[in-house]
């Protein structure tokens, strides 16, 4: 079996099925209308006092033939252009783990260890890290360049775990039983046991709409339009718009149904910025 199908296969050689969560630094009702317009099925609880998380059911990696890893960078990207905070992309495979850091229209920054836990990342790329979640730059910094260097019996579940305490000391706090590199049904057991836990899924696109109409009306509510009804806003739904069709472009050509979500997102948010911004009455 090829490299490439043992990644997208419902397992690999060593059994463990491709998976991944979301770390999103924000309130859950704020992530909630934003990660519902993935139009995958999920679970979102909190994951901290300031964080929330989203556990996937993984229908484009398990069933669709997608690279775990390319789906999530591009449903990071979507979720984090245009809001104010951070998304954060834990995944794995059997043959890899890694995460990817996506903050605004930046380009997203990730990392990548083999399955034996060797590390197969830029250095560079765990500074970058650092600095766009405002870690630590001396201890955090630290812990993290070990993450970069071999470590006997460390495999890539466990750099995930060790990512993870890092992570601890920016207010990240994983529910008990949601570990990374856990088949998804155990996942969705530890998330579904957690009081504020709730589905979060398509509704349709009718009820999509309504909702971002609302969170228009209630700025404060919003991770797309947080400025509506000044400047920032309007630039921001350009920008959108502007950045819409080459990621679009780019998901059709790796024919990757994250960048494509990603890229119809960003048309969508963009449009209807810019149409409420023309639309709404002037002083």
């Amino acid at each position: 079996m090829s490299t490439e199908a043992s990644r997208t296969g419902p397992a690999g050689p060593a059994g463990r099925a491709p998976g991944a969560v979301l770390l999103c630094r924000a309130q859950p009702d704020s992530v909630a209308p934003a990660a519902q317009l993935l139009r995958e099925r999920m679970l979102l609880t909190r994951a901290g006092e300031d964080w929330s998380v989203l556990v996937p059911e993984g229908r484009p990696w398990l069933h669709g033939g997608e690279p775990v890893d390319r789906v999530l960078t591009g449903w990071a990207t979507a979720l984090a252009v245009g809001a104010s905070w951070p998304v954060l992309a834990l995944w794995w495979d059997a043959d890899r783990a890694g995460f990817v850091l996506a903050v605004g229209f930046r380009r997203p920054v990730g990392y990548v260890w083999l399955a034996n836990g060797t590390p197969a990342g830029e250095d560079e790329a765990m500074r970058t890290f650092a600095a766009r979640l405002g870690l630590d730059p001396v201890l955090d910094v630290q812990s993290l360049d070990q993450l970069t260097k071999p470590a006997a019996r460390t495999d890539a579940r466990a750099r995930l775990g060790a990512l993870l305490a890092v992570l601890t000391r920016a207010g990240v706090a994983l529910p008990t039983g949601l570990i990374p590199g856990e088949p998804v049904a155990r996942l969705h057991e530890a998330a579904r046991a957690q009081p504020d836990a709730r589905p979060v899924e398509w509704p349709g696109l009718h009820a999509a709409v309504r909702t971002e109409i609302d969170a228009v009306t209630h700025p404060r509510l919003s991770p797309w339009l947080p400025w509506s009804g000044d400047p920032r806003a309007r630039l921001l739904a350009l920008a959108q718009l502007t950045a819409a069709l080459p990621v679009t472009a780019w998901g059709v050509r790796r024919r990757s149904a994250g960048w494509i979500t990603a890229g119809a997102l960003l048309l969508a948010h963009g449009a209807l910025g810019l149409t409420y911004d023309l639309a709404r009455p002037r002083d």
